[in-house]
């Protein structure tokens, strides 16, 4: 969640001293009005963060597909916060950065799941080593 700590604190560096004419002029009075200055984290749309986002299901490989899922949604929405951020290096550098972080985590979660692929599709060997069984 350290992506979250970053967009959260190019935020607050963004908003750090705006006067209430600056912030409803952003469009921002509902959401100054709910939180302040303080940074909560929800989706542009308004939805708050919850851990109904985390998609656990208790098998390796729906974990791992989900895994992959939310890198290239994360991927997607910083693509998207770089083309409304275009002119200001000091938010597209980090998120840029960001950006390059999913990418190389979706990789290596394809490569997990290829892994665990793999493994599950070994054949399986059962030995059994107990010579206690009265047969001779």
């Amino acid at each position: 969640m350290a992506h979250l700590e970053m967009v959260g604190t190019i935020v607050h560096q963004l908003t750090k001293g705006a006067s209430i004419e600056e912030i409803e002029k952003a469009g921002l009075s509902a959401y100054y009005t709910d939180h302040g200055v303080d940074v909560y984290p929800q989706a542009a749309a308004g939805f708050p963060f919850n851990a109904g986002v985390l998609a656990c299901k208790g098998d390796p490989i729906a974990n791992l597909q989900e895994d992959l899922a939310a890198e290239q949604k994360a991927r997607a929405t910083y693509e998207k916060l770089i083309d409304l951020c275009r002119d200001n290096p000091d938010v597209l550098d980090p998120l840029r950065y960001l950006r390059e972080r999913e990418i190389v985590h979706f990789q290596r979660f394809g490569e997990a799941l290829r892994g665990v692929q793999d493994k599950l599709a070994e054949k399986k060997y059962y030995m059994n080593h107990n010579n206690n069984c009265g047969c001779n």
